[in-house]
């Protein structure tokens, strides 16, 4: 006869033999279950639950708990993961500086090569025109060879290209240093999504997120000596064409001697994935054969994934504004103060220095709270806030007013590029962590192409005010969509549930209906029937 049924969203893990069909577990709460297993019992799905879905963990509740008893997955956490993440941030920093060296001093570069601004302008778009057709094949290298052949491509064409710019060293071989940028923008695209792959397949739970922020860190680092060191190392000679190239040079060598030395240490420090996994989520993820993954069908399921899709286009937003304005300050500043090259990149170091505290205090505060939509929506807000006061006061003719404005406003612009990437495998879970920033980053350059050169138009024909308005209009539409995401921390969901009793909220889902035989209700398991 049937004494009683179980209905619970069960987490099934391969391979796994439990005795009997429930598992007894070793803690105090798992007593009640004693007598069912005892005996006859069979397992069938039930058809009237098949479509059930439990809640998404509330992000209000979503504190770490403490100690959790889970001896089914061995996890593990090894020194090692801090020289990866120091390796990565490195080739990472010059490959970032390398984008935005030519940007913040382009009125030097338009004087040295004799070609206008805007040809200029595309040495620092053209990182994002060739990110767009090559995310797909680069994450699928990514997820199909692991994350030691795609450091090494990324860390080698890093290389690769700042040794051919030492070749473009004279007024007549702007292509050359055109090839050179176009290298270094195709190994951007080995860099760019490694931030949360890294994060996860190396991190605990507690520490994933403020990974994640240093990994991206490295990238924000490489713009803001980007921001500092070319108007320093070339400082404006137009009367001396011959000591400008002379200068030139200088930064481009030793810009290839250090992308050559880290590159050297990738080879020798990256490896995919450490013996035994960080956490409970990735211990799951490492039990499903590598036969059972496709790639056509996670980028399928990230595109049926509505608050995913909100996250892509709001992300887009704010990380192409953030590129927008990186590329376009010379111009907004010049237009302003001329002859200002070096407070330029001042004001640029200052705005990227203050994202990276932000990327850090946003990545300390994910590991201690979870709450990624709360603090998602908070610093997009604060974030237009930054942008209205940063258009309105920089024609005030006060250079001290602008550094405290580029400041607030790269606290929270530039402090947001880990908090999405974050989000974004919170609520993809378990599709990869690299086709999901990938596919982040790639929404970050389309915005970042069109609004570079919109803004950029509007900048030349009117006035950086209008330029910056117009970005203005942009980040609050972003701040509508972010608050329309329906948060489900799925990869949270799992670190926190006790899978041996199988509490893992975590997709596929399965539910099953356990029959007995025996003499219990349903009411009475409670108390230890």
């Amino acid at each position: 006869m049937v004494a009683g049924e179980l209905l619970q969203e069960q987490h099934v893990l391969p391979n796994s033999k439990p005795e009997g069909a429930v598992t007894e577990g070793n803690t105090n709460e798992d007593s009640a279950y004693k007598e069912l297993s005892n005996g006859s019992v069979h397992i069938t799905l039930d058809p009237k639950v098949q479509k059930l879905e439990l809640p998404p963990p509330d992000e209000k509740e979503a504190m770490l708990p403490g100690e959790q008893n889970n001896e089914t997955l061995e996890t593990r956490l090894y020194w090692k993961r801090f020289a990866v993440l120091a390796v990565f941030s490195l080739y990472s920093l010059v490959n970032a500086f390398q984008w935005i060296q030519y940007s913040i001093i382009s009125n030097i570069f338009v004087d040295y090569y004799s070609v206008s601004s805007t040809t200029i302008d595309w040495l620092s778009i053209v990182y994002m025109v060739a990110y767009v057709p090559l995310i797909f094949p680069a994450t699928w290298l990514l997820d199909k060879k692991g994350l030691r052949m795609t450091a090494l491509l990324g860390a080698g064409l890093n290389a690769l290209g700042a040794w051919v710019k030492c070749a473009s060293v004279g007024p007549g071989l702007f292509w050359v240093t055109m090839t050179a940028q176009v290298i270094c923008s195709v190994a951007q695209v080995f860099i760019l999504g490694l931030p949360s792959r890294i994060a996860s397949v190396w991190f605990g739970p507690r520490e994933v997120s403020t990974a994640c922020a240093t990994a991206v860190l490295g990238n924000q680092l490489g713009v803001a000596i980007g921001f500092l060191l070319p108007p320093v190392l070339v400082p404006n000679t137009a009367d001396d064409k011959d000591l400008m190239g002379h200068n030139i040079s200088i930064m481009f060598y030793g810009t290839a001697g250090l992308s050559t030395l880290f590159f050297l240490l990738t080879i020798f420090v990256v490896k995919d994935r450490p013996p035994l996994p960080p956490s409970k989520a990735q211990a799951v993820l490492s039990t499903v054969p590598a036969e059972d993954y496709s790639y056509k069908k996670s980028i399928i399921n990230l595109f049926k994934n509505k608050p995913f899709i909100l996250l892509l286009i709001s992300y887009g937003i704010m990380t192409g504004s953030f590129y927008s304005v990186s590329t376009l300050l010379n111009q907004m500043m010049i237009t302003h103060y001329p002859g200002e090259e070096l407070n330029t990149g001042r004001i640029g170091l200052t705005l990227v220095v203050a994202g990276m505290l932000g990327s850090i205090l946003c990545g300390i505060w994910l590991d201690r709270t979870k709450t990624y939509k709360l603090t998602t929506l908070t610093v997009y807000i604060l974030s237009f806030v930054g942008m209205v006061v940063f258009t309105f006061t920089l024609n005030l003719d006060h250079l001290l007013v602008i550094f405290f404005t580029a400041g607030a406003l790269g606290f929270f612009m530039t402090g947001y590029l880990p908090i999405g990437f974050e989000f974004g495998v919170e609520i993809t879970y378990p599709e990869s962590e690299g086709t999901s920033s990938g596919l982040l980053n790639a929404f970050a350059q389309v915005f970042g192409i069109i609004f570079t050169l919109i803004q950029g138009q509007l900048t030349t024909d009117y006035s950086p005010l209008i330029g910056n308005i117009f970005l203005c209009a942009w980040i609050l539409l972003g701040i509508v969509l972010t608050a329309l995401i329906k948060s489900d921390l799925k990869r949270h969901g799992v670190n926190v549930s006790n899978i041996n009793k199988g509490q893992a909220v975590s997709p596929p889902h399965f539910y099953f209906q356990i029959i007995s035989e025996g003499s219990c209700d349903t009411e009475d398991w409670s108390n230890g029937c």
